[in-house]
């Protein structure tokens, strides 16, 4: 197996080179994941996007990455790491281009979906060159420990650094700003790796990828598109039919074959299972709160990118720091507590944020986001440990990518959801707010076709002596929806809790406090996205 520079001590400063280009991409994918939800609204405005359309900008990123998380690693390892690494950090770079210069939300949902496909390709691959690098188990130790900070960097980077570029550039310049990092570090990198592949790379499970992603992505469908058009519709059924056949199929071919690309053997284990619900669960209401919260802070209380950046400071710093803290009292206590307590925290945040009102200031809901940030950090940080504790250590890798699966999924769910409990008690609510309001019965039409898909931006379009009417009435009816989407978000969370409390033991089900400190480095890579 031919190994990538730097395997000696005697290129040391090499490998130091080497890592630090490898976090230029993993820092640009986990930016993309979080520095778009500030830019929603001018894209609303400008592309005229309703909320289905909202979500299907940050769905398309996180469905494809979520999607092909587990067979990225083994393509590597059949292909060859540095071709697929590189590949993916220029297409990566190619679909920024294309969602920079798009003027349409259907081309720039193409291109934020070759986004995700082109990410979910540079995360496992960085990982396993990096530990190629770094052959000796404390340097592997420290330089795994800076592959995974970065995604927390990024993430308390993303929203600040996209309200800057939004309101001083526009939103285009948070796709631009990729460029010279992608094209940077695609010409070091060609330059200092060489190519690496394993001598026992598993065969791909193409069959098992084709259903995995077919059953997800029409789930995911069937949730955003069922408000627009109609859930009783034979093309909103017929999703929903078809992606619980295909995850049938999905279930039977991945339990036949000898080397699937989900063993769900090790489902079998009550830790793996409830460490995948609480990771699912944790980033389920993390995405919906950000994705709402968004749209709240600047469709209806009117703040600039940057207020609204600033302002999920109080919810990505606490992620940043709690993420290690957690891995900590998991490696010395076990995994069971801080679950429970982390899913309490969660819980408590996102039901706080049903104090949020059209005009609540930052002092009234700061704390409830930290305390959805410590509450997600104390859940997924050690369900990813007891996940990695629980499994032999030849299977790791396959443990870490299911721990990332779950999380994005609950993710690409968590804003599908969000949106869709969001549309429909609008449209349930508009009609008696509306009614209600001294508008004449043509405007109150015209603003209920306008209003009810979620695009707040087109109350501009109205008539200019109605608009503050409207707006009075439309906004207690959308604060209301956001409310409802925080309860049940908070609900799955303690039900994540609970199962961590009833199926987990004291120390993990068995994993020897030992067994999850050798897991920390491994278990950094599941607090990414959150």
């Amino acid at each position: 197996m031919s190994e990538t520079i730097g395997a000696g001590s005697a290129h040391a400063p090499r490998k130091g080179l080497l890592l630090a280009f490898l976090c230029f991409g993993v820092f640009m994918v986990y930016l993309d994941a979080t520095i778009v939800n500030v830019a929603l609204p001018n894209i609303q405005h400008e592309l005229t996007a309703g909320i289905t359309q909202l979500q299907w900008i940050v769905d398309a990123y996180a469905l494809a990455f979520a999607c092909l998380l587990l067979t990225s690693g083994t393509l590597g390892d059949v292909l060859g790491r540095k071709k697929l690494f590189l590949g993916g950090l220029i297409g990566f770079t190619l679909s920024s281009v294309m969602c920079a210069l798009a003027g349409s939300i259907g081309v720039l949902l193409v291109g934020r979906a070759l986004q995700g496909i082109c990410g979910s390709v540079m995360i496992p691959v960085s990982l396993a060159l990096v530990s190629a690098a770094y052959t000796e188990p404390a340097a592997r130790a420290k330089a795994i420990g800076i592959w995974a900070g970065i995604g927390g960097v990024a993430l308390s980077a993303g929203p600040v650094a996209g309200g800057v570029l939004v309101d001083h550039v526009g939103w285009q310049s948070i796709f631009w700003i990729n460029v010279p990092i992608g094209v940077l570090a695609a010409l070091v990198l060609a330059r200092l790796l060489t190519e690496n592949r394993s001598p026992r790379a598993r065969q791909l499970d193409l069959t098992g990828q084709a259903l995995f992603i077919v059953a997800i992505a029409t789930l995911a469908y069937a949730l955003i598109e069922g408000n627009s058009r109609g859930w009783a519709s034979a093309l909103i059924v017929g999703s929903f039919v078809l992606s619980a056949v295909t995850l049938v199929l999905f279930v039977f071919w991945e339990l036949r074959r000898p080397d699937p690309m989900l063993p769900l053997k090790l489902f079998r284990s009550p830790v793996v299972a409830v460490a995948g619900a609480v990771n699912f669960l944790s980033l389920f209401g993390l995405f919906a709160a950000i994705f709402l919260l968004t749209l709240v802070l600047q469709s209806l209380q009117g703040l600039s990118s940057v207020e609204t950046g600033v302002r999920f400071l109080a919810l990505t710093v606490p992620i940043m720091i709690a993420s290690f803290a957690a891995s900590v009292v998991a490696a010395k206590a076990g995994p069971r507590r801080p679950i429970v307590v982390g899913s309490v925290l969660s819980a408590a945040g996102l039901y706080g944020l049903t104090a949020l009102d059209v005009d609540t200031g930052f002092g009234g809901y700061w704390w409830a986001l930290a305390l959805l940030g410590v509450g997600v950090s104390f859940t997924g940080a050690p369900a990813t440990v007891a996940l990695l504790g629980s499994v032999p250590p030849e299977q790791a890798g396959t443990a870490s990518g299911i721990s990332n699966t779950f999380r994005q999924v609950g993710a690409v769910f968590g804003v599908a959801l969000a949106g869709a409990l969001l549309l429909r008690h609008l449209r349930d609510g508009l009609p008696g707010a509306l009614s209600a309001a001294p508008l004449p019965q043509q405007v109150r039409d015209r603003a209920y076709d306008q209003l009810s898909g979620g695009d707040l931006s087109q109350a501009g379009t109205l008539p200019p002596g109605m608009r503050g009417t409207v707006m009075d009435a439309v906004g207690p009816v959308f604060i209301d929806g956001m409310h409802l989407v925080m309860e049940v978000a908070a609900a799955g969370t303690l039900v994540g809790g609970l199962c961590a409390l009833v199926f987990l033991r004291r120390r993990g089900d068995g994993a020897a406090p030992k067994q999850a400190e050798a897991a920390q480095p491994e278990a950094a890579m599941g607090r990414r996205q959150g």
